[in-house]
């Protein structure tokens, strides 16, 4: 094969690649068809639900994004998860167990628990590290693609 027919399959793969990813990176809301589990997040109460199969199981406090960082409204599917991430946009800040939603966005544990219960984030979903290992654990049983993350509230 031609060095020019292999720099086109290995450009034709990372479009490809990347229009795979594209919806979760854009912000476009998406919708999950059955979703086993729900995870609904209620900015005003600074809550989030969690749900398996229909039934509640667990019900956290939370903090989301505080005056000048808002946290997105809408109903999407996690992209991409790790099990330790840090912050490149904020002072390499740990963000264990981090399940992303949207762009930047992620559900993920915090060692501030402290400010639980009240706005506090740059727009992220805060919760307890334990709470957000148990949120990690049930997304990988039942699968991203069986997640459903709801925000609401102003």
């Amino acid at each position: 094969m031609s060095d020019w027919y292999m720099r086109m399959l290995v450009s034709a793969g990372i479009v490809l690649n990347w229009l795979a990813s594209a919806p979760a990176h854009a912000g476009i809301t998406i919708e999950v068809v059955d979703p086993i589990i729900v995870a609904h997040i209620d900015k005003t109460a600074q809550r989030m639900k969690v749900s398996v199969d229909g039934k509640p199981v667990h019900s956290w406090k939370v903090s989301t994004g505080t005056l000048g960082y808002s946290t997105p409204v809408g109903d999407y599917a996690p992209y991409r998860m790790h099990t330790m991430w840090r912050s490149r946009q904020y002072d390499d800040a740990p963000m264990p167990h981090a399940v992303f939603f949207y762009e930047g966005y992620a559900v993920h544990g915090t060692y501030s628990t402290g400010q639980l219960g009240r706005r506090a984030s740059h727009g992220c979903i805060r919760l307890k590290p334990a709470n957000a290992k148990k949120f990690f654990n049930l997304i990988l049983k039942h699968g991203r693609a069986r997640t459903k993350i709801t925000i609401s509230g102003g």
